[in-house]
């Protein structure tokens, strides 16, 4: 999908403020509010936009962080591994890497028991995971959604 002017301020009035309305989006850019909306949606379909209410894990008791590294045999069931990963709770980042691991898996916790019992009853038992590693965060500087810079392909 190739994104004009008109996208890219939507795109980035939301991630100033993801509860601004239509019409003030609109105001803004000078454009309709049916305008906004409809790009709005078309974004949401095209799934480059995602409206969501994040919430600071370490606000509500998820104190501790924590990074996984996950090796997986054989090779082929990789993607089913980091398929069973996505649906649990606390992990909040999987992707395949490179290196002597195969998925890297980024977690909240509320304490250390909480990571214990998350490795043995949901990463360990999982078929075709050989080894892990696990590094927990000390002390965290900033945490939260990515902003993204937009600019104009023009």
């Amino acid at each position: 999908m190739q994104l004009d002017d008109i996208d890219i301020a939507i795109l980035r009035e939301l991630q100033h403020d993801g509860r601004a309305s239509f019409t003030v989006i609109a105001e803004k850019l000078q454009v309709s509010h049916g305008t906004v909306r409809n790009r709005v949606a078309r974004l949401q379909e095209e799934q480059l936009l995602k409206i969501i209410g994040w919430v600071n894990p370490q606000a509500v008791g998820y104190t501790l962080p924590a990074n996984i590294q996950i090796a997986v045999e054989p090779p082929n069931r990789i993607r089913e591994v980091a398929e069973q990963l996505v649906d649990l709770p606390e992990a909040r980042f999987v992707a395949m890497m490179t290196g002597e691991y195969d998925l890297f898996v980024d977690v909240n916790a509320r304490d250390v028991k909480h990571l214990t019992e998350f490795m043995a009853e949901y990463i360990y038992p999982i078929e075709g995971v050989t080894r892990t590693r696990t590094n927990m965060y000390l002390e965290v500087f900033k945490i939260g959604p990515s902003k993204v810079n937009l600019r104009s392909e023009h």
